[in-house]
């Protein structure tokens, strides 16, 4: 066990997303375990688990390098290494709760600042860091997520039940990025365009509401599955067996669905905005997830074009190899090691 790095994992007390994901794979794949702390699962959330983090932490874990690989970390670390995902209470704070974005405004510049060292998911993660907070370059090292391994696994089973014998698959938390009214606005314009057993199969679940404000989610149109949270044997099933995978976010540090379905074969509706186009390259079908035009007539040739379909799957299949979870990790151990 690598004795000098302790790894903050506060953030493995709450439900698991994006971070949560990033975290175990990172634990996961270095090459030398690493010690973890935490706060018990009663006090990790809300106010209880920023104190735990800014006031205790720090004096537990004292001289020895610190990794926070969450978004946030103790201000008053003397030695530590943070993985910033995104910054998008400082981008767009109204989709966020007020109190979530003021503690943030005032945690992520100083933590940013006081850092011995900075990774970002992506290029557009680092730019915003280094506009946002005067960061230097040289302080930043840009370390790409990885595809999740069970994707490439065959699920077993016949997967969750639906409505219909083919769908368009979308997979999120319901939170307001990430776009959920913008889909279901196009998709009630399309269906009289599209064949009559496709069906629109939208999983995932609300949003902490300390942290993301409403969905926004109104009247829902026909032919409108909401599966709330599946486990990854069915999610891996869903992403098998898609027509195609939607994912209309305004706004993504990296954007890890797009690229598990891209690691299944599945071709990919997105968005074209921040870290978007570094994911996908030129494997995505990406469009303004603003616009409601565009959603509606790439719904409609993708789903009635089966030629395109397979061709965007040949070039998500090779878009999604450049991705390792194995490769991640051990680049961000390096990064650990220099920091000893």
């Amino acid at each position: 066990m690598s004795a000098e790095i302790i790894c903050n994992t506060r953030c493995l007390q709450a439900s698991t997303t994006g971070v949560q994901r990033y975290t175990k794979h990172m634990l996961e794949g270095f090459p030398t375990a690493i010690k973890t702390i935490s706060p018990s699962v009663h006090t990790a959330r809300g106010m209880q688990g920023h104190l735990w983090e800014q006031m205790l932490l720090p004096k537990q874990t004292r001289n020895k390098l610190l990794w926070s690989p969450s978004n946030s970390g103790p201000v008053g670390a003397v030695r530590q290494v943070v993985t910033i995902h995104d910054v998008v209470s400082f981008d767009h704070p109204e989709l966020l709760n007020k109190a979530y974005v003021k503690w943030y405004d005032y945690v992520l510049p100083r933590v940013c600042k006081r850092a011995e060292h900075l990774i970002a998911i992506s290029n557009f993660t680092k730019q915003r860091i280094m506009e946002l907070f005067r960061i230097p370059d040289s302080k930043i090292t840009v370390i790409y997520n990885g595809s999740d391994p069970m994707i490439s696994v065959s699920p077993t089973g016949q997967g969750p039940a639906l409505p219909f014998s083919r769908f368009v698959l979308s997979l999120s938390s319901l939170e307001p990025r990430k776009n959920i009214p913008m889909l279901l606005a196009a998709w009630r314009n399309v269906l009289q365009f599209i064949p009559d057993d496709v069906g629109l199969v939208i999983v995932g679940t609300s949003g902490n509401s300390q942290v993301f404000n409403e969905s926004g989610i109104g009247r829902i149109p026909g032919r409108v599955h909401f599966t709330g949270h599946l486990p990854d044997e069915d999610i891996a099933w869903l992403y098998r067996n898609a027509l195609l995978f939607t994912y209309l976010s305004v706004y993504e540090g990296f954007g890890l669905p797009p690229l598990e379905a891209m690691s299944a074969g599945v071709p990919v509706l997105s968005g074209n905005l921040t870290a978007m186009p570094e994911v996908q390259g030129d494997a995505g079908y990406m469009i303004d997830p603003f616009s409601l035009s565009e959603c509606e007539k790439a719904l409609i040739e993708l789903i009635n074009n089966d030629d395109l379909r397979k061709q965007l799957a040949v070039k998500s299949s090779s878009q999604a190899a450049k991705f390792s979870w194995q490769k991640s990790a051990q680049s961000t151990f390096n990064v650990l090691q220099r920091f000893v």
